[in-house]
């Protein structure tokens, strides 16, 4: 490897792996899920947390790069910093062994999320360019299975090949899709400022258009011509006709309003809205003079208005909350409860990670001790601590009664329905919204590309790096002759993110994400298709633990104990250190280990605290790391066995330079 990397070029390729554009659009509605009904309200604050916790884990592995400024890695820094130490070195192989085994949670379970939340963005997106055939509402199991395999193995095998995206495209990537991104945001926060409690505004119709009239949006059913004497099947009247909205006895509710050309109701010089006449059969009567001098140019349905209070419904029988949006920007940054920030924390790492991968960089840096540990902080500052937060603040500030934090939890693409709205508003039309989504879209897919192949890349080199110590099988330890690049490790991962991302997207919409809207989303069409074969009931799904927020919560789980093992890393190494600094490293790793140790925590105490707050996913997710570690500890011992190796050195090996 040649050291051809500056400054920019590291912090540009770790800011890649972190990636903005894609995790804010992928994770928002694993983050309204989570912590359901009341946790969504922190989800500002939690991101908060997760920033400093990868900012304290952060410095620990800039200062070990200083150290140890080589093809680094948290397994790397492990045997380093423990042989370095007259008493610390008899742990040195163990310690490397569970870190290492450790970050495999992590490194392997994390491709195969960003597999899983790829292929529900593509089922998504294929609601939105073939409506008839697929729906927003709920994606298309059989197509996500198929681009999960496909997906898979394509970045798959661009990591085979050794095609690695260059430092110049990191740099246009980040760009792009910061830019998108605070352009959406700037957007999302005008929006809140200049709708006021009850203004007209957009929300989205049964079909998931935006819309500013809700009267006439849900589709006019018929009976179907293939059953015509059974009154129990029908389908969407393929005319386009709409049902009007019903009292309460059922009848027929017509009113009509004067509006201007926008689609904004006009009102009289009392300020109340102008009413056009309509018959008992809903005919619309001609615009009055008064109505066109006032500025109307169309009759409407009656607008959707939106509301900014009561954010927050308590059920009188249970007492337990249910957050639905901020009253304020004040609560969007508010402490809420510190166990939903803690809930929030837990998923909101899933966006930070890959701050570190900057640091097995150093035989491609120019200066690595003095560029890699500061681009491991500036990376993280930039896309944590500004892009993030700010983006964050921004969703959460624009929801509203007409598009609520329940409505993001069940579904496939919050920010891509905020986004269409938002485009709406600015552009003044629903196509124009359509548009703004789908380039905004296309950004945050090239960042899941990038990401995928920069998460498989790492993951495969710390599975060689083991593989080549015989600490695991040694066939994970050999380069390809041609290539150069751990095949074997790659297409492992390849198979695994097939089965991960399989099973998360076939469970996505269960437990927390589970809605009443999964009987009435698929037109009788789609219900009766293959592509949506095996969808799941209502009343089934919310039985079934979120596959996502598991699978989520597993690769978390090894992030926070590779993130405190490594903290814990720093403080050996620069133990009686003449470079020791009580703050750098004694203090900063200390929180890092205590933040990781209780989100670590959370997932048996949470449930237990969190009203409402479902015991499946976390339960599951400690229950598969447990086992995950039992049979890392059997294959160690047998392992060390085996190969004559001492488990607890007795003797210190050969001292590497610091």
């Amino acid at each position: 490897m040649k050291p051809t990397l500056g400054l920019t070029g590291l912090t540009s390729n770790a800011m890649a792996l972190i990636a903005p554009g894609a995790f804010l659009w992928l994770t928002f509605s694993e983050q309204s899920a989570y912590g359901a009904p009341s946790a969504g309200s922190a989800m500002w604050m939690g991101m908060l947390l997760a920033t400093l916790l990868c900012l304290a884990t952060a410095v620990s592995y800039a200062e070990l790069s200083k150290l140890y400024p080589g093809a680094g890695s948290s397994y790397f820094f492990a045997e380093q910093a423990f042989l370095s130490k007259k008493q610390a070195y008899k742990w040195a192989r163990l310690y490397k062994f569970v870190i290492g085994w450790a970050s495999h949670l992590y490194y392997w379970v994390y491709p195969g999320v960003m597999v899983c939340v790829t292929s529900i963005f593509i089922g998504y997106m294929a609601g939105q360019l073939m409506p008839s055939k697929f729906t927003t509402a709920e994606n298309s199991p059989l197509l996500m299975i198929l681009f999960s395999v496909v997906f898979a193995f394509g970045v798959s095998y661009i990591a085979y090949r050794g095609v690695v995206g260059a430092t110049a495209v990191n740099v246009a990537i980040n760009l792009i899709q910061i830019t998108a991104l605070l352009i959406f945001s700037c957007m999302a926060i005008t929006h809140r400022w200049h709708v006021k409690e009850g203004d007209p505004d957009w929300t989205l119709d049964s079909t998931g258009t935006p819309t500013l009239n809700v009267q006439d949006t849900t589709p006019n059913m018929i009976q179907d011509p293939k059953f015509p004497n059974d009154p129990t099947k029908q389908i969407v009247d393929p005319s386009g006709a709409t049902s009007p909205k019903v009292d309460p006895s059922g009848s027929p509710v017509w009113v009509e309003y004067a509006a201007d050309a926008k689609g904004n109701v006009v009102n009289d010089s009392s300020g109340n809205p102008l009413v056009v006449a309509t018959d008992a059969n809903g005919k619309i009567a001609d615009l009055t003079a008064d109505q066109k001098k006032a500025g109307a140019t169309q009759a409407i349905p009656e607008p959707n208005t939106t509301s900014y209070q009561g954010g927050m419904l308590q059920d009188p029988k249970t007492g337990i909350w249910t957050f639905l949006y901020h009253s304020s920007a004040k609560s969007v940054i508010y402490w809420h409860a510190p166990m939903y920030i803690v809930i929030q924390g837990c998923i909101a790492i899933l966006c930070l990670v890959g701050f570190e991968s900057v640091s097995s960089m150093g035989e491609e840096a120019k200066n690595p001790k003095k560029h890699i540990p500061i681009a491991i902080i500036a990376s993280l500052l930039i896309q944590g601590g500004f892009c993030y937060l700010f983006e964050y603040f921004a969703a959460n500030y624009f929801q509203s009664s007409s598009y609520t934090n329940v409505t993001a939890a069940s579904s496939s693409a919050p920010i891509g329905d905020m986004m269409q709205l938002c485009g709406a508003w600015v552009f003044g039309t629903a196509k124009a919204g359509w548009w703004f989504m789908f380039w905004e879209a296309i950004t945050v897919f090239l960042a899941m590309i990038g990401t995928t192949l920069s998460c498989i890349n790492t993951g495969a080199r710390v599975t060689y790096a083991m593989g080549r110590d015989e600490e695991i099988p040694t066939h994970f330890g050999l380069l390809h002759g041609k290539n150069n690049t751990p095949h074997r490790c790659i297409w492992t991962l390849a198979i695994l993110s097939i089965f991960i991302g399989i099973y998360g997207v076939v469970f996505y919409l269960c437990g927390p994400a589970a809605s009443s809207a999964l009987d009435t989303n698929l037109s009788t069409d789609q219900a009766h298709s293959i592509w949506y074969k095996g969808v799941f009931s209502f009343a089934a799904a919310g039985g079934i633990p979120n596959s996502l927020i598991i699978i989520t919560l597993i690769s978390n789980f090894g992030t926070f104990l590779l993130y405190m093992m490594s903290c814990i890393c720093a403080m050996v190494a620069f133990h009686e250190h003449q470079m020791h600094n009580p703050i750098k490293h004694i203090l900063i790793p200390g929180f890092g280990i205590l933040a990781n140790l209780a989100c670590m925590s959370f997932y048996i105490i949470g449930p237990f605290m969190v009203p409402g707050m479902s015991k499946k996913e976390p339960f599951f997710a400690l229950g598969f790391c447990a086992l995950w570690g039992v049979l890392g500890g059997i294959w160690f011992l047998r392992n060390s066995k085996k190969m004559g190796r001492e488990v607890i050195l007795t003797k210190p090996a050969a001292t590497p330079a610091t």
